[in-house]
């Protein structure tokens, strides 16, 4: 009987890190970004992977402590999110506000809703939803 090899999975040093610079101000704009869309500290918290009350709590201040890939993961789709929205609502009010509404799209579920499921991969549908419908496929 003969085996497959099995290829080795190659780095991608192509693809772009998100600095510990650049990791805060993501913080920074996350926390303002949730204001914006009226989010409650435990919503916040589960978008942000679970993230802790106390770390949310001091996020809110401005002190933001050490943010694994993960958590740079999610603020990068969330900011995705956001940018798509902007695109495809030209009041940024109307924007925030859709984040609430139930929409067909998702089975009379809202986005927040999709959202809060609590998933990595949760956020990532949505900002391909999202892309999809301001025609970037």
């Amino acid at each position: 009987m003969q085996f497959a090899t099995v290829q080795p999975i190659i780095a991608r040093p192509d693809l772009p890190v998100i600095t510990d610079e650049e990791a805060a101000a993501l913080a920074r704009a996350t926390v303002n970004l949730f204001r914006a869309w009226g989010l409650t500290d435990a919503e916040a918290r589960t978008l942000l992977g679970d993230m802790a009350q106390r770390t949310w709590a001091r996020w809110k201040t401005g002190d933001i402590g050490r943010i694994d890939r993960d958590l740079r993961a999610r603020m990068a789709i969330l900011m995705g999110v956001h940018k798509a929205l902007r695109h495809l609502f030209t009041e940024p009010a109307r924007g925030y506000a859709w984040i609430r509404k139930s929409s067909e799209a998702f089975g009379g579920r809202s986005a927040l809703d999709v959202m809060l499921r609590g998933e990595i991969t949760d956020l990532i549908d949505l900002r391909a939803y999202l892309d999809a419908e301001r025609g970037a496929w």
